[in-house]
């Protein structure tokens, strides 16, 4: 019989610093595993330009089979500009590994801390107390749709969508929403595009037949980035389509300071999850401990929660992660002066404080 405390865990390094934060999260999952009684079995396997440069191929079958194989998957970053030009391109692997595992529903979150709302590009008190979650449709539209060039030499690229995708990604959305604040804020271009015009009925009637305790309200993407930036407390769910998604999301990623800081969970209707930083590869610090790996290590909370049930050890890490903020115990990107390595070991020394000071608070209960 198999150990239910055993998890089955796929590390996807990846490129640039991807190994780097990769093995970050690594360290601190091991650590908790410690505490709680938990064993990770890992497996390391190849995707992207590292796949490239190895086998000819931006995700290999043997990546795909252990993912599909496995509890959940931890990716650090792919891509870079030694691959351009060439005839593959390492974010082939990364749409290639979502569409295999049949994740649907990108979630995006931010939360901006009140330590290091100055180091947003925008004023404290617009960003301060920001708390939202994007849900992103990850398997259709325009990324996914039929593209080419034809013989007089443009190109097209289309954008289609099922009505059976947009009520998985919208029931997502609200479920998580009752959790939250209750409010949804969906986005499209329904003035301009048809499939915009689907995802707004589909959306409005899972609303109405499903979830009406919720408040719903319709955006245009471009009113929603620019309300993104001027009052972005006032949203709690977004719901969007792909294109529009991966947009907005890396819009908002720069408001708490540092892309460095934000995870992703991609999830499917069951089977295992994919897990990552939303920062890119950075080529230009890769291998010289300079990458902040709060991303990572926050995406490996997200598998813990989301991937494996593990909520009281997702928000182990999740604490850990603010009082080291806090502490001001951060590398460069916010002002701090420790290297990847540095920052993961103060992450994993707080975890260790938190542990010991409940243990002892129980131990004086007791005592």
């Amino acid at each position: 019989m198999v150990d239910p405390r055993t998890y089955n865990i796929v590390l996807l390094p990846g490129d640039g610093v991807g190994p780097e934060v990769t093995a970050a999260a690594k360290a601190v999952l091991q650590c908790i595993g410690d505490f709680y009684g938990h064993r990770f079995d890992f497996s390391e396997h190849l995707i992207g330009g590292a796949g490239i440069d190895a086998v000819g191929d931006p995700l290999p079958p043997e990546t795909t089979e252990a993912c599909l194989a496995a509890d959940a998957v931890l990716l650090g970053a792919v891509g870079g500009p030694k691959w351009d030009g060439g005839p593959r391109r390492p974010e082939e692997g990364l749409l290639a590994i979502r569409k295999a595992m049949g994740l649907f529903a990108n979630l995006r979150p931010l939360q901006v801390s009140p330590v290091l709302a100055h180091r947003s590009p925008l004023k404290k008190e617009i960003v301060e107390g920001v708390d939202l979650i994007v849900f992103r449709e990850l398997t259709g539209g325009v990324y996914f749709g039929d593209k080419g060039r034809k013989d007089d030499g443009s190109a097209y690229d289309v954008c289609a969508y099922s009505v059976e995708e947009i009520e998985r990604i919208a029931r997502a959305g609200f479920r998580t929403a009752l959790q939250r604040r209750g409010k949804v804020t969906s986005v499209d271009k329904a003035n301009v595009m048809e499939t915009s015009r689907l995802w707004r009925e589909v959306v409005t009637r899972i609303h109405a037949e499903e979830f009406p305790q919720v408040e719903l309200k319709h955006a245009l993407v471009d009113s929603m980035a620019m309300h993104l930036i001027q009052k972005p407390r006032d949203y709690d769910v977004i719901l969007t389509e792909n294109m529009f998604g991966d947009i907005l999301s890396d819009e908002i990623s720069v408001l708490g300071g540092s892309i460095g800081l934000l995870p992703s969970a991609s999830l499917g209707s069951g089977g295992p999850g994919l897990f990552e930083p939303i920062h890119g590869s950075a080529p230009d610090i890769a291998g010289h401990d300079l990458a902040n790996p709060a991303g990572a290590i926050l995406s490996a909370a997200m598998l813990l929660r989301h991937g494996l049930g593990l909520d009281d050890e997702a928000s182990s890490i999740e604490a850990a992660v603010a009082a080291v903020l806090a502490a001001g115990a951060t590398t460069a990107d916010l002002g701090g002066d420790l290297g990847t390595r540095g920052a993961a070991d103060a992450i994993i020394d707080a975890i260790r404080a938190i542990h010991w000071a409940a243990a002892h608070r129980v131990q004086m209960h007791w005592g």
